[in-house]
């Protein structure tokens, strides 16, 4: 991922926590049941507004987990039901690897309907790392209050810092989140971790 910290955006707002954040997830994941019906193997409430108590930016984040990719008929069935895939496939990052176009970090991302609350949803291949990487990452947070107070803070400063720069927020949050995606992968070795049955 390249970063520009020159680039206006729109601001970038780290908010408390909300409860209705939960609601949400559940009333998007039910329209995308719908929508994917079984070519959705899970369908995960990921990122920082899947962890109670974390501060967050207003957006939910879900993971809609498939056994293949890259698989077409998926933008057919998202545009079907007023979900907005980009039509490509698209490519997370990770320190230590190196190859920007890894299988390992291959997704597909769509924007929730239109005039509907900010929503971003991933779609990744079951077992591929970045899938793996999301559920546990939230899952070390719910589980690791002195690592989730510690990203908050960071996540609190950098949006202080980068008030209308998300890729200069991203430049420093993202490095953050593999260093902390370490500390999981240790953690879930030490309690035998299973993701949550937490999806639809």
């Amino acid at each position: 991922m390249s970063y520009d910290l020159n680039r206006k955006s729109r601001p970038v707002v780290v908010g408390t926590y909300q409860d209705a954040w939960t609601d949400e997830y559940y009333r998007l994941a039910q329209a995308l049941r719908i929508a994917l019906g079984s070519a959705a193997l899970r369908i995960d409430h990921i990122g920082s507004t899947s962890v109670p108590q974390l501060a967050a930016k207003d957006v939910i984040d879900i993971q809609v987990t498939v056994a293949q990719l890259p698989d077409e008929q998926l933008f057919e069935l998202l545009h079907s039901h007023g979900f907005r895939p980009t039509g490509q496939l698209e490519y997370d990052s990770f320190i230590g690897i190196e190859d920007a176009e890894s299988e390992e970090l291959s997704k597909y991302f769509a924007d929730g309907p239109e005039g509907d609350r900010r929503s971003h949803i991933h779609i990744r291949k079951q077992g591929h790392l970045n899938q793996r990487y999301a559920i546990l990452f939230r899952d070390y947070l719910r589980a690791s209050p002195t690592t989730r107070r510690g990203y908050e803070t960071i996540k609190f400063r950098l949006a202080e810092i980068f008030p209308h720069n998300i890729d200069g927020y991203l430049y420093i949050k993202d490095p953050l989140m593999d260093i902390i995606f370490e500390a999981a992968n240790l953690w879930a070795a030490s309690v035998g971790w299973q993701p949550d049955e937490e999806y639809l």
